[in-house]
């Protein structure tokens, strides 16, 4: 997820980076194909290389040594409002067919709400940015068909004006890869070593779409693997 994830960021992206997987990601793009990224924090903080050691959260004083620019988090969240966030990645409770994202309230399975953190900045970053990719655990009943909430929008009668610019590239998850066909519809691109199709669509919920050129997810290389354990050499995020 970490590689798949890190080549997703381009040379010279402006990236909402967030903590956890993206936080290895960007680490991983920044040595290997994409130097001249910029990573953005939502507290404020932007960095053109990353942090010498790990971060545990985004306010570590590592991440605020011999960064870019300490902003305020108005000051950050402005850079979405001016068009000049290129990628943000999100996490979610919740993805469904159209990159809907739900981290507001989900049901159990007697029916009753379960109340969960809410948007944050998410909303700001899938509305904005001019791309987003979502992370989560491939479980069927954290991909429906369509989210109890939309606490974020993926493609929808929003994306008109304004919004046109930006929508899910990708969806993550810890079996494939989902991406979007031009009507706003997730596919499955690839499915990851040790998985199969079958396992993927038996474990999405609903009638996933299969790419004719459908492939098995490129593994990560060495220079991606010696990146993610130099990085995050006891595994805290990755293990």
């Amino acid at each position: 997820m970490v590689a798949t994830a890190a080549r997703e960021i381009r040379d010279g992206d402006v990236v909402f980076v967030g903590m956890r997987l993206p936080l290895i990601a960007f680490v991983v793009a920044k040595h290997t194909h994409a130097p001249d990224a910029v990573g953005v924090f939502e507290n404020g903080i932007l960095r053109s290389t990353p942090a010498r050691e790990l971060l545990f959260t985004m306010s570590d004083g590592p991440n605020i040594t011999g960064a870019l620019s300490c902003l305020s988090m108005l000051e950050c969240m402005a850079l979405l409002q001016r068009g000049r966030v290129s990628l943000g990645f999100l996490g979610a409770a919740e993805v469904d067919r159209r990159g809907n994202l739900n981290s507001t309230e989900v049901r159990d399975a007697s029916g009753k709400a379960i109340r969960l953190p809410g948007s944050g900045g998410a909303c700001d970053i899938a509305a904005l940015a001019k791309r987003f990719v979502a992370l989560l655990d491939h479980q069927r009943f954290r991909l429906p068909e369509k989210v109890h909430y939309v606490t974020s929008p993926g493609f929808g009668p929003w994306r008109a004006g304004r919004l046109a610019q930006g929508g899910p590239a990708a969806v993550i998850t810890t079996k494939a890869v989902l991406r979007f066909s031009a009507g706003g519809e997730a596919y499955l691109h690839s499915y990851h070593p040790g998985t199969t199709v079958q396992d993927v669509l038996a474990n999405t919920g609903w009638d996933l779409q299969v790419s004719p050129e459908v492939r098995e997810t490129k593994p990560p290389t060495r220079q991606e693997l010696r990146a993610i354990r130099a990085y995050d050499r006891d595994g805290f995020w990755t293990r």
